[in-house]
């Protein structure tokens, strides 16, 4: 079957400090035509600081679109053509004070494909030190260390909402118990 939709028209209609919005006018597989909206991303990194004991370093603030507190893995947006490696080792450091020996690329996901194009890479970081934080002047932030067991419990007790953070945690879960080995990229 040809899923396949052909961009025919596209306007420009809102840029923004994080996103841009595009709408665009699309022919379907059954030539019929559809709109589709479109948050453009320019993509983020995600990392989960894991220490030897099987403790996540997370991050608690407020999200305004929720206008409520979450806890999160560390992340944030990738400057124009920045390394998401890179991207990854600031904000760890930015977030948390934290800095890592190693940090391993683990996957890249799509948070929200069916109206975003936004690409999330998340790492994981071993070896950590400590040291002091730089939060960005607009973040209110406070560093608070789970054993992976709580984090699980959190997720499915509700406490934790976040994708990229729930898919971290799930991931980290994997690592420590040997479950899934580590790629190199």
């Amino acid at each position: 079957m040809n899923y396949y939709e052909k961009t025919v028209d596209e306007k420009h209609v809102y840029k923004g400090n994080i996103i841009n919005v595009d709408v665009l006018t699309v022919t379907l597989p059954n030539g019929k035509t559809a709109t589709r909206d479109i948050v453009r991303h320019p993509g983020a990194a995600a990392v989960i600081p894991l220490n030897e004991k099987g403790e996540i370093y997370m991050v608690r603030q407020f999200r305004k679109p929720l206008d409520a507190v979450s806890l999160e893995i560390p992340a944030g947006k990738l400057d124009r053509g920045e390394d998401p490696a890179v991207c990854a080792a600031r904000e760890l450091k930015e977030e948390t004070g934290l800095t890592a020996d190693k940090l391993t690329y683990l996957v890249s996901v799509h948070s929200t494909p069916g109206f975003s194009d936004e690409v999330l890479h998340l790492y994981a970081a071993t070896g950590l030190k400590e040291g002091d934080s730089c939060a960005d002047e607009d973040e209110f932030i406070t560093t608070e260390k789970y054993h992976i067991d709580e984090l699980l419990s959190m997720v499915l007790e509700g406490k934790i909402t976040d994708a990229k953070s729930i898919i971290g945690i799930f991931l980290a879960d994997k690592i420590v118990s040997g479950r899934i080995g580590i790629r190199h990229r």
